[in-house]
This record gives C-alpha cells, sequence and structure tokens, in this order.
C-alpha cells in the first residue's frame, strides 16, 4: 500500500535534523516526480503525548520527506505535518516505511 494518510495528532514531533534539499547517494538532488522542483528531508523526534496517568511512552526518529520548501524551520523548533503520508517498501530482503508529508508548520 502507498501513500496511506497518517494522523499524528497524538504526537509531538520536534526537530532533530534540519531541512535539506533531498539527495541520493551520489549527491544529486532528488525532484519531485515530473518536476523540476526539488524535495526536502527533516529529522523529526516523534514523542507520544502523555495519557491522563502520565505515562509516555518511547518515541522515534523519523526521517520525512517534503514537498514544499519548509523555511524557517529550524532544530529544535516543534513541527506539525502536513497532508503525512506513510509507505512500505521492500527491496532486496530489507523492507522499511517511507514517511512523506506536503509541508511542516512551526507551532
Amino acid at each position: 500500500m502507498r501513500n496511506i494518510p497518517v494522523n499524528l495528532a497524538g504526537f509531538k514531533l520536534r526537530v532533530v535534523e534540519e531541512p535539506s534539499i533531498k539527495a541520493d547517494q551520489d549527491g544529486k538532488m532528488i525532484t519531485a516526480y515530473g518536476t523540476d522542483d526539488p524535495l526536502y528531508v527533516v529529522g523529526v523526534f516523534a514523542k507520544p503525548q502523555a495519557t491522563e496517568d502520565g505515562y509516555r511512552g518511547k518515541g522515534e526518529e523519523l526521517r520525512i520527506t517534503l514537498s514544499t520548501n519548509p523555511e524557517g524551520v529550524e532544530e529544535g523548533d516543534l513541527v506539525e505535518l502536513i497532508g503525512a503520508t506513510v509507505s512500505h517498501w521492500e527491496r532486496d530482503g530489507r523492507s522499511g516505511l517511507t514517511w512523506k508529508a506536503q509541508g511542516v508548520k512551526r507551532l
């Protein structure tokens, strides 16, 4: 399944790696399909918000591919993803999730 909408309302997202232009392993800029517009990538730490009894689950670092320039977003900022999706991938016996969003907004 591809581009499954994701609701991250129960999580705090903190930028741990400032946004940068997405590049392949050779350093070549990756563009959005059918355009010359660059894609961006940002690292965030997703931490569940505390429950009523004060429990906070473990968090996880995610790398999010963005289709728009995340101007003004810096390391340490709390953010919200706009139009977040996730896709499953498999290749050469490995598998994982790819996270994407249309943009990111500072809180």
